[in-house]
C-alpha cells in the first residue's frame, strides 16, 4: 500500500455539509472546538479526506442496522468505500432522485419497514438522513458497476452447477446440524435493540457461547435445549437461510434474518453428507390450528390434546368442526410464499409431525403447526438449475469485486494520521 500524506480536500461529505468552496481545513481553527474535533480527517485516500463525523455517524448507523461497529471495522469500510466511489465516478455511474428513493425503500423493506420510518428509526438513535443515502446509495452503484464491468468473467460452467446441485439433491445432499437462537423485533425500537444483541452474540461465537446466548435471550422455546436442532435436510429449509448456511463453516453464525416480528440466527454446528435426495420441494402443504392462550399451559395442553387425536392434516377438520372459519388454515403454497416463521418451522418436520412454537397475536394466540407434505416438480429441473447458475454468478461476481477492491487499496495513497 502506497502511504503518502496529502494536501487535505474536503470530502463529499463536507461539501454536503456546506463547507465546500474555499473552506479548506485551513479554517477549521476558528470553529468552535467540538466542530474541529467532528470535522478532523481520520484518513486520507487518495484526494479525499474521511472525517470523524463521517466515522461516528457510520458506527451509529451499523449498531443501529446490527452490523460489526468496531472503529477499524468502520474506517475500513468508509475508506473502501471512497475508492469504489471513485471508480464509479470515473465511468460516470449515479443514481438520480427516483433511483435513490428506490434504493431506499427496497434497504427498509428488508427490516418490515417503511422508508419514512427507517429514516425516523435512524433519526432517533443519531444517524443523519443524508449518512443514510450515502451509504446506500454507494452500496448500489458499486454493486451495478461490479456486474457490469466481471459479469462477463463471472461465467459458470455445467459441472459446477452439477456439483453445486449435488448439495441440495435430487442425487444426494446434505444433512446440517444447526442451533437457533430468535430475538424480539415486534417494534423498531426493540428491532434496533436486537440486531445490535445479534451482533454481540455473533462476534467470536462458539458452540458453548451461542448455547448460552440461546438459554439467556432467545424467545423460542428451543432455549431450554440451548437452540439446538436436529439433523435437517439442506433441502428442506427456505432459501434465504440455505444459502447462508450453504457459506458456512461449523462454528460459524448467519447474519439475522428477518422472521417478522423476531429476528433469528443460526449457528452450523456440523454437516453430513447422505445418498437421500434432498431437492428444494416445489409446493408445501401444511395446516395453522390456532389456539386461545398462546404458550399458557391451557393452550399448550389443548394443543396435546389435539396432537394425539390427528395424525393427518385432514383430520384436523373434525377437529375445528363448529368454529369459526378462521380457526383452521390449511394451504398449499411455494416457498417464496410462506411467511418466514412458518418456514422455518416447517424445515424441521416431517410429514405428520407437528410444532407448537410459534404463537400470533402478539403472543395471545398458539399456532398448531402441522407439515402436510412436499411435493417435487420434476418439471422444474431446468428452473433450479438456472437458479443455481444466478447463484453461483453473484457469488463470482462478488468475489471479482473483492478482488478488485484490494488492488485498489494497494495502489491508493491512503494515510491515517
Amino acid at each position: 500500500m502506497s502511504i503518502t500524506r496529502r494536501a487535505a480536500r474536503l470530502s463529499p461529505g463536507l461539501r454536503r455539509l456546506g463547507l465546500a468552496g474555499t473552506l479548506g481545513l485551513a479554517v477549521l481553527p476558528a470553529l468552535p472546538a467540538l466542530a474541529q474535533n467532528m470535522f478532523a480527517p481520520v484518513a486520507y485516500v487518495n484526494d479525499q479526506v474521511v472525517t470523524r463525523f463521517e466515522l461516528d455517524q457510520r458506527r451509529q448507523m451499523l449498531a443501529v442496522l446490527g452490523a460489526p461497529t468496531t472503529e477499524k471495522a468502520a474506517l475500513e469500510a468508509l475508506i473502501e468505500e471512497r475508492l469504489k466511489d471513485e471508480v464509479a465516478a470515473r465511468v460516470g455511474m449515479s443514481l438520480n432522485d427516483e433511483q435513490t428513493a428506490a434504493a431506499i425503500r427496497e434497504f427498509a423493506a428488508r427490516g418490515d419497514l417503511q422508508p419514512e420510518q427507517f429514516l425516523a428509526l435512524m433519526a432517533r438513535n443519531g444517524v443523519s438522513a443524508q449518512t443514510v443515502r450515502d451509504y446506500i446509495t454507494s452500496g448500489t452503484i458499486w454493486r451495478e458497476y461490479a456486474r457490469a464491468r466481471f459479469r462477463q468473467k463471472a461465467t459458470v460452467s455445467e459441472s459446477e452447477i452439477d456439483r453445486a446441485l449435488q448439495n441440495q439433491g435430487p442425487s444426494g445432499g446434505l444433512r446440517v446440524l444447526l442451533s437457533e437462537l430468535f430475538l424480539p423485533a415486534r417494534t423498531p425500537e426493540e428491532r434496533a435493540q436486537s440486531e445490535a444483541l445479534a451482533t454481540r452474540i455473533a462476534q467470536d461465537a462458539t458452540i458453548g457461547s451461542f448455547a448460552a446466548a440461546a438459554r439467556e435471550y432467545s424467545v423460542a422455546p428451543s432455549r431450554e435445549t440451548g437452540g439446538e436442532m436436529d439433523w435437517v435436510p439442506i433441502g428442506n429449509l427456505p432459501g434465504p437461510l440455505r444459502a447462508s448456511v450453504m457459506g458456512l463453516k461449523p462454528g460459524e453464525v448467519t447474519a439475522p434474518l428477518s422472521t417478522g416480528n423476531a429476528i433469528g440466527m443460526f449457528q452450523l454446528r456440523a454437516v453430513a453428507e447422505t445418498d437421500v435426495p434432498t431437492p428444494a420441494p416445489d409446493t408445501i402443504r401444511y395446516a395453522a390450528y390456532y389456539i386461545a392462550g398462546g404458550h399458557s399451559p391451557e393452550a399448550l395442553k389443548r394443543a396435546a390434546e389435539v396432537q394425539a387425536r390427528v395424525d393427518t392434516c385432514d383430520d384436523l377438520y373434525a377437529v375445528a368442526k363448529g368454529q369459526p372459519e378462521s380457526t383452521l388454515q390449511i394451504d398449499s403454497l411455494s416457498p417464496s410464499q410462506i411467511p418466514q416463521d412458518v418456514a422455518l418451522e416447517l424445515a424441521k418436520l416431517d410429514p405428520g409431525e407437528v410444532s407448537t412454537a410459534l404463537t400470533r397475536a402478539n403472543g395471545q394466540t398458539l399456532v398448531f403447526l402441522m407439515l402436510c407434505a412436499r411435493s417435487f416438480d420434476e418439471a422444474t429441473d431446468e428452473e433450479a438449475r438456472e437458479q443455481v447458475r444466478q447463484e453461483l454468478i453473484v457469488n463470482r461476481i462478488s468475489a471479482l469485486a473483492d478482488s478488485y477492491v484490494a488492488e485498489l487499496k494497494a495502489d491508493a495513497a491512503i494515510v491515517i494520521p
